[in-house]
């Protein structure tokens, strides 16, 4: 029985060029023997997929099929797409489309290559995160060889072709059905050998070097920020530009402020007679000492603002607010002198109205009853 190329890929006699490539994929990757092993329906299945795309997908075998039919194409001199490994030949671009192998313009492998970026850990105390600082560190990188620019190649000799590709950088492999294209293992994908390298690099383009670069950490930078320098990473190879240094900064932590955003927190210990009567206090900020009024009855966890006095911020608006904690200390140590003074003080507790208490306690037995 005559085939039906149209009915085997399953569209009409009208269907674009886009439309009969896209049903063949989809047949393709439905009946793919790797994917049917032993299945004789879906081999004959791929197979016809494969001989009705091969004629439909060719502008002049398919004015030939639509106006004499298969008939048409035997006289012309067609006789199928035959074995396997021609299917696969012939559909390349479709079978490296649709399993990932090979397809696609190759990149220019001698063409200029960017060097790659670098990443430098700084560590820097609080207060210098808070103010901003300049800093001079040393980092060991790769730059590029000006003796050979960058090439590998030592001055006045050339690269020869790779004997193993012939200057292709591409190699053709089997894999079952497949020939797969890869990379040259000799010249790694770039076609050429070098014979004679250069002597500074060994041909690597690239030589070890230590060098000094000054940063410059702006006020109010936090734990984790990230610092961006062009072109003071790796060098480039053949005429590429330097890669870029990333500095990644590392805050340590204060034993008394404490941050978050803009804002600066502390505790601020007081005593009790301080926090019962109030009392001004001179208190350390990140910007200087500053008077700070302890107003009476203060209790701990009692805070307090300092406006102005956080951290400034990286926008350039201003800065961010100091929030001081009470923190009402008992003291561990008293004189006989201190003691007596404290029994006479509750003494004296003990004959004011204590009303507020007695309130409290009941609450508490009448929930524990």
């Amino acid at each position: 029985m005559s085939k039906d190329y149209y009915q085997i890929l399953g569209v009409s006699n009208s269907s674009s060029a886009a439309e009969i490539k896209k049903s063949y994929r989809k047949l393709a990757m439905k009946y793919h023997p790797d994917r049917n092993q032993g299945d004789k329906e879906a081999e004959d299945k791929f197979k016809d997929a494969a001989e009705a795309y091969e004629v439909l997908g060719d502008v002049e075998k398919r004015k030939i099929y639509d106006r004499y039919g298969i008939e048409g194409l035997k006289n012309s001199g067609y006789s199928g797409p035959g074995n396997f490994n021609d299917i696969f030949s012939s559909f390349g671009d479709v079978f490296e489309d649709l399993f990932g192998f090979g397809g696609g313009a190759q990149p220019d492998r001698n063409g200029p290559e960017p060097g790659s970026d670098l990443r430098y850990d700084l560590k820097i105390s609080f207060l210098e995160a808070v103010h901003g600082v300049k800093k001079e560190v040393e980092i060991t990188k790769r730059e590029t060889c000006w003796t050979c620019e960058g090439t590998g190649i030592r001055p006045g000799y050339q690269s020869q072709t790779c004997s193993t590709c012939h200057g292709k950088g591409q190699v053709m492999r089997s894999q079952g059905f497949f020939r797969i294209s890869t990379p040259c293992p000799d010249c790694h994908g770039r076609g050429q050998i070098i014979t004679d390298p250069c002597n500074d690099c060994d041909g690597t383009g690239l030589i070890r070097k230590t060098k000094k670069v000054s940063l410059t950490i702006p006020a109010g930078v936090d734990n984790g920020a990230r610092m961006r320098l062009r072109g003071e990473g790796e060098g480039g190879r053949r005429g590429g530009p330097s890669g870029d240094l990333y500095v990644v900064i590392h805050v340590e932590s204060h034993e008394f402020f404490k941050r978050d955003g803009d804002y600066i927190f502390c505790e601020l210990p007081i005593t009790m007679t301080q926090a019962s009567l109030g009392h001004e206090l001179e208190v350390p900020t990140i910007h200087g000492k500053k008077n700070l009024a302890i107003p009476p009855g203060t209790q701990t966890g009692q805070r307090f603002t300092l406006r102005g006095q956080g951290v400034p911020s990286l926008r350039g608006s201003g800065r961010g607010d100091m929030i001081i904690e009470a923190k009402v200390t008992t003291p561990t140590k008293l004189t006989e002198k201190q003691k007596e003074l404290l029994r006479e003080f509750s003494e004296l507790e003990n004959d004011k109205d204590d009303s507020e208490h007695e309130g409290f306690f009941k609450k508490l037995f009448s929930f524990a009853s």
